[in-house]
């Protein structure tokens, strides 16, 4: 027997079937959205009409100082609605920082999704109530916790599986790299949607990965990489509901890059033109997620000015909610600075507490 022979020499699994397509997949506008379901194509015209709206309105929130700050994902919305609709009731969700819509897309309600964003200091939500973990600021800390609960709940027998969402820049975390390598050897039910929208921050992508693509790095790990275009709301979706039904039947994990563009600035707080151009928006534009459904829906006979004026009533609807619930004034209580620290307090916590509690009662009486 040579060294070669052994085990610790031999390839754990061939390479060819996990690599991605050379080209994104796309649906709108090919023979094969002919296949797709016309409701499924409704109810994700109208999410996409509705999600451009709310990154409008929590952009002008911010603006008017009624949020700290607003990372948007306008551009990016057909990735957020695909991750928000193509998990079942009971599958976890687990967004970063720009994913906002995604959240607000599986059901959270849009004041409670951004409450983090205002500078509260817990996320708004109960993640348990619609299986969406919290929003998470810190660069791809969010996907080893996914791979944790899809992993427990593997061993547990629950029908469950996890979404992790991240973009290009937290790939370069090493979050990224022991989430994606626990998930493989564990065969963990999660999927890890990359949303490669060129730009970490004012990091170009040249400069965050000399790989092919993102997705090959998933041959590394030993999982299947797809590549999708995402900006066709309806491919994203199929690619992450085949990328679950995997994950639950046992298939392992799936790492999923969608090539698409942030059209904004990073936050309000950053300055885009300074690192790339305006031909390069515009040309991004030109391929706008809305538009390209539009024009599968029209082509296709399936929407009209009736439809049209549906969904952006039901979007304008959804932003006078939302502008009334951020412009009331949140009742604020000093002393819950102390609660959901520790389960049980600590003497210096327990020392503090009553400190803040007897300068607040000294402050209430003069």
């Amino acid at each position: 027997m040579t060294l070669l022979d052994t085990p610790a020499w031999r390839p754990r699994t061939a390479a060819a079937p996990l690599l991605p397509d050379p080209e994104p997949y796309r649906l709108l506008g090919t023979p094969a959205a002919d296949g797709i379901d016309p409701a499924l194509l409704g109810r994700l015209y109208g999410q996409l009409v509705r999600g451009r709206r709310f990154n409008q309105q929590a952009t002008a929130l911010t603006r008017q100082g009624r949020l700290a700050v607003y990372p948007s994902s306008t551009g990016q919305e057909a990735c957020e609605i695909a991750a928000a609709l193509a998990p079942r009731p009971q599958d976890w969700l687990f967004p970063s920082y720009r994913d906002t819509l995604a959240v607000v897309a599986r059901g959270v309600d849009p004041v409670q999704a951004l409450t983090l964003l205002r500078g509260d200091w817990h996320t708004g939500y109960d993640p348990h109530e619609h299986r969406v973990a919290p929003l998470s600021t810190p660069l791809a800390t969010q996907l080893p916790h996914a791979v944790g609960l899809a992993h427990a709940a593997r061993l547990s027998g629950d029908d469950v599986a996890a979404l992790a969402m991240v973009g290009d820049g937290g790939t370069s975390e090493g979050d990224f790299h022991e989430a994606l390598n626990f998930a493989a050897v564990w065969r963990a039910p999660v999927v890890f949607l990359v949303q490669n929208n060129g730009f970490a921050i004012s990091v170009p992508l040249a400069k965050q990965t000399a790989a092919p693509s993102f997705a090959h790095k998933a041959v590394g790990y030993g999982m299947p990489g797809r590549l999708v275009d995402g900006n066709d709301v309806a491919a994203v979706h199929q690619v992450l509901t085949e990328a679950l039904d995997r994950a639950r039947g046992g298939g392992g994990p799936t790492l999923v890059e969608a090539v698409t563009y942030r059209i904004d600035a990073h936050t309000n707080a950053d300055d885009a033109t300074r690192y790339r151009e305006d031909t390069e928006v515009a040309a991004w534009k030109a391929h706008d997620p809305i538009t390209l459904l539009e024009r599968e829906l029209t082509g296709r006979g399936l929407l009209d000015d009736a439809a049209r004026s549906s969904a952006k009533e039901a979007a304008e609807t959804m932003a006078a909610a939302l502008r009334e619930g951020m412009n009331a004034d949140p009742a604020l209580d000093p002393m819950e600075l102390f609660e959901h620290v520790y389960a049980e307090p600590t003497q210096q916590l327990t020392r503090q507490a009553a400190q803040l509690r007897a300068e607040l009662a000294a402050e209430h009486q003069s």
